[in-house]
């Protein structure tokens, strides 16, 4: 399954979400589907989205947060899942793309073209509610299911290593950030 098609898949769900992607191809494929002030791609900051994703969860617990991660980035920051595994923030959904491989960078492989389980780990962690997804459909099901259910939710889809053309965007990182800001600030106000 693509990646692409797993996002366009669950675009209109991600309305009223906040939305967190890692670097990349991730991303790259969001904003080409149109950018939303609610969304924040988080630029030069590799494994460190389920740490944004907290935060944000932890502050505004009535909103819906959305992490879009990656496997590389996750490995990268495997205590993540334990740390959100002890606060359970209630709205915050974790889907990690497993393509196998450090793509944005070159296509290494990584851990899990080997065997590590990250639907394991993320169980071991104490996430208590985790699931693999290999089609388009399942995809969709489970994070809208995870969207609209009350409890710390991680996702693993296994994804082709395939992206886009170009990871970048057109939007300015300082510009997302502003535009990210003003958003959880009119969240504030309603």
């Amino acid at each position: 399954m693509l990646r692409l098609d797993c996002l366009r898949s669950v675009y209109p769900e991600l309305e009223n979400c906040l939305v967190v992607t890692i670097m990349g191809a991730v991303a790259a494929e969001l904003h080409s589907l149109g950018h939303r002030p609610n969304f924040f791609y988080l630029q030069h900051a590799m494994g460190l989205a389920s740490s944004t994703g907290l935060g944000l969860a932890l502050c505004l617990p009535e909103q819906h947060v959305i992490v879009f991660d990656g496997d590389g980035s996750l490995l990268m920051n495997l205590g993540g899942l334990s740390t959100m595994a002890r606060y359970r923030p209630k709205k915050l959904s974790h889907i990690v793309f497993d393509n196998e491989s450090l793509l944005s960078v070159g296509g290494f492989p990584t851990a899990t073209s080997t065997g590590t389980d990250l639907e394991g780990i993320a169980r071991a962690a104490g996430v208590p509610r985790v699931a693999t997804v290999r089609n388009v459909e399942s995809f969709r099901v489970a994070v809208t299911d995870a969207i609209r259910g009350n409890v710390l939710t991680t996702i693993i889809a296994k994804v082709e290593a395939t992206g886009p053309a170009a990871y970048v965007t057109d939007l300015s990182l300082l510009e997302n950030r502003f535009q990210f800001r003003r958003h959880i600030q009119s969240l504030k106000k309603s």
